[in-house]
């Protein structure tokens, strides 16, 4: 096994199929993050074993990229998923989110997937290579007249011998309190391994109780106990693509952690995405049961939060006071062996 100093750790700009990008590499890891759209870290891979673990576009994707850049990489979604109408009232303000749903008249996906980030310093050491990417809104920013809030986000992304870290923070820059809605759309490959098979992965997810929507993919505030195929999800793992998915789960961390985990059965090799106690809401999607990618989707808040008629520690409706800052950890790796 190499040691650290074996290994090389850099950080560069370069392109992604003609997108501006900042690529980060230790050994044979490497990220790229896409700044100008959404900050999302479109693409994970390990070149000794010729994994893709994260779904990213093809060179003749990228119109299709660019028009949904939710369903590739690692995007941001603030507020995560639906909304009824796109509006919400919150501490006097009344937020009108475009209805970019028509079919279930919501609003979908929140206002940063593609917005874009600034760098603020990218580098490497002896421990890891790293980028942060932060936006700042205020009234002078296209995405005030749908989110009117002033704050700043900030990520940092870095590759290390731990795999790949997430730290996600967000300061409050206005005068009032603003709404904790924060998740990622996060599209995981199965197969991630050359020439694999879907039919050879395994997938267990940190879940406890399924939210019921409703027609229109919104929470009706009853919660629902694990089906037999739901209880396997959260228990030992199954199939990804066993049937159409689009379910909305709390969190029930498993041994203290809240992960998805996600096994090649051949290569006896397995992907955690370890999200942390912060984000206490699930959603799954699995691309209507194709096989190829799917979304493992860790979010803070239950979807439509600020009109579900529920406690707020319930449905994870918290506020972000003036001056405060939230951050969160995740954390992306590959390890040996199978669901324990």
């Amino acid at each position: 096994m190499e040691t650290a100093s074996q290994l090389v750790a850099k950080a560069f700009e370069a392109t992604f199929h003609g997108e501006y990008a900042v690529v980060l590499q230790w050994g044979p890891l490497q990220a790229t993050v896409l700044p100008a759209v959404g900050a999302n870290l479109i693409s994970l891979r390990d070149s000794d074993n010729r994994f893709q673990l994260l779904h990213e576009p093809r060179a003749d994707e990228m119109d299709v990229f660019r028009q949904t850049p939710y369903l590739y990489g690692i995007p941001v979604l603030m507020p995560p998923n639906r909304y009824d109408g796109g509006t919400f009232s919150f501490a006097g303000k009344r937020v009108q989110l475009p209805v970019n749903e028509p079919q279930t008249r919501t609003h979908l996906h929140g206002v940063l997937y593609d917005t874009a980030w600034d760098v603020q310093a990218f580098g490497n050491n002896h421990a890891e290579a790293f980028v942060t990417l932060s936006v700042r809104v205020d009234e002078r920013h296209p995405v005030y007249a749908h989110w009117p809030f002033r704050f700043t986000m900030a990520l940092r992304y870095s590759l290390s011998a731990f795999g790949l870290s997430q730290h996600v923070l967000v300061r409050n820059d206005g005068p009032g309190p603003m709404p904790c809605l924060i998740g990622f759309h996060t599209a995981i490959n199965a197969p991630f391994a050359p020439d694999g098979d879907a039919a050879d992965y395994r997938c267990r997810i940190s879940i406890g109780e399924r939210w019921e929507l409703d027609d229109r993919g919104l929470p009706t505030g009853n919660r629902l106990r694990l089906r037999p195929l739901e209880q396997d999800l959260r228990n030992v793992g199954v199939y990804p693509f066993s049937e159409p998915m689009d379910h909305h789960y709390t969190a029930h961390p498993r041994q203290g952690s809240n992960r998805m985990e996600l096994w090649d059965m051949r290569r006896d090799v397995t992907l955690v995405y370890d999200v942390g106690p912060m984000y206490r809401q699930w959603m799954v999607w699995n691309h209507y049961a194709k096989p190829g990618f799917f979304c493992a989707e860790p979010q803070v808040n239950v979807v439509n939060a600020p009109n579900v008629a529920l406690p707020p520690e319930e449905i994870g409706f918290y506020a972000i006071r003036p001056g405060e800052t939230w951050d969160a950890h995740a954390r992306l790796y590959v390890r040996e062996g199978g669901l324990a």
